[in-house]
């Protein structure tokens, strides 16, 4: 069936091209819209102070109108909310990545935003989430679950680069990749903490990800100074989707112990890569990896199980070919980025259609 072209406003907050799970996830579905005979707009809402970008949202809103369809991010949600209500706009599709309130800060502003949130929601024709475990969230707050769209980041990545794999490991038994930001959530100091725990030939650990200056960064940055990592720990800081597919192929596991990710994209593809992959029992990774089947999982804040579990992949290269062996069959049965974009312009359609 040849569907008509689509224009799509995508308003979010701030820049588009930070690096994070759900920026990346528009990114892809608008480098892949042309494939689905649509185009893909970004428009901004400036990031300020919460709750100010709420003030500057009713330009872009207008400014999004005349789409045929406007795709608002969770993470501009709240502000856009009221002007939603007030604007006569095009179809409105939400694309949720986080739980209404917001993963990343304060009880305060979770309570403040949450009620916002699902004011944007009630007016989107369909919603979009990243997981189940966001449906499941939804709809215990009384969103109709025929309203719902699970649409998956996709596994895969950009193609390493043809170059020679690099020994990551530096004389020690394991190499270990971490693509996080340097945020409370992914908890990064328990990671070092384990660590540092640990004889100093077990592990090298390779940081990749955003590790720009804020409070929790600040005390990584003091951690590693720790003259128990000393060149134990690499830091990459942000990095290429080549050179974190490079990473991918040349490390020998995957640890990231979020205390939560809605989905966890980056686990998603170490699995495809051949990874296992060890982190805490908490947010969405249950849903991806079980604990000695395709990963090894611990009970948060368990920086004793985590070193342990560290230990074991050192010390068991067995161990390591079983469980990314499993890792990758599992994630196999995972959408591509292709199908994700499939899925994600034919629920844009269903609500345009419907408009």
């Amino acid at each position: 069936m040849d569907h008509p072209h689509l224009d799509l406003a995508l308003v979010t907050l701030g820049d588009p091209d930070r690096l994070t799970g759900g920026y990346l996830y528009h990114r892809r579905m608008a480098a892949l819209a042309p494939q689905h005979r649509a185009t893909v707009r970004f428009v901004s809402v400036p990031d300020r102070p919460f709750p100010l970008p709420a003030l500057a949202a009713r330009a872009p809103v207008r400014e999004a109108a005349a789409a045929d369809a406007i795709v608002v991010d969770s993470i501009a949600a709240a502000f856009v909310a009221p002007w939603l209500r007030r604007e006569r706009i095009a179809p409105v599709v939400a694309s949720i990545h986080q739980r209404p309130g917001g993963i990343d800060h304060g009880p305060l502003r979770r309570a403040l935003q949450a009620p916002l949130d699902r004011m944007a929601y009630r007016r989107a024709q369909v919603l979009i989430v990243a997981s189940e475990s966001l449906a499941d969230r939804l709809a215990e707050e009384g969103f109709a679950r025929e309203r719902i769209r699970v649409v998956p980041p996709g596994r895969d990545v950009a193609p390493a680069p043809a170059s020679e794999p690099e020994d990551l490991r530096r004389g020690r038994a394991i190499a270990l990749l971490c693509v996080a930001n340097w945020i409370p959530r992914k908890d990064v100091l328990s990671l070092l903490d384990a660590l540092a725990g640990l004889p100093a030939d077990t592990a090298t650990l390779h940081l990749a990800g955003d590790d720009r200056a804020g409070p929790y960064a600040d005390r990584v940055r003091e951690r590693l100074a720790d003259p128990a990592l000393a060149d134990r720990v690499v830091v990459h800081g942000p990095v290429s989707s080549e050179g974190i597919a490079a990473l991918y192929r040349d490390a020998d596991a995957f640890v990231l112990p979020s205390l939560e990710e809605p989905y966890g994209t980056v686990y998603g593809e170490a699995m495809a890569a051949g990874l296992p992959v060890v982190g805490w029992r908490a947010g969405n990774l249950p849903r991806l990896a079980r604990d000695g089947r395709e990963g090894l999982l611990l009970d948060p804040r368990d920086i004793e199980g985590l070193a342990r579990a560290i230990a074991s992949l050192a010390g068991d290269p067995e161990l390591r070919e079983r469980l990314g062996r499993a890792a990758r069959q599992a994630a196999a049965r995972w959408p591509t980025w292709a199908e994700s974009a499939g899925m994600f312009f034919a629920a844009i359609r269903e609500a345009v259609a419907a408009q």
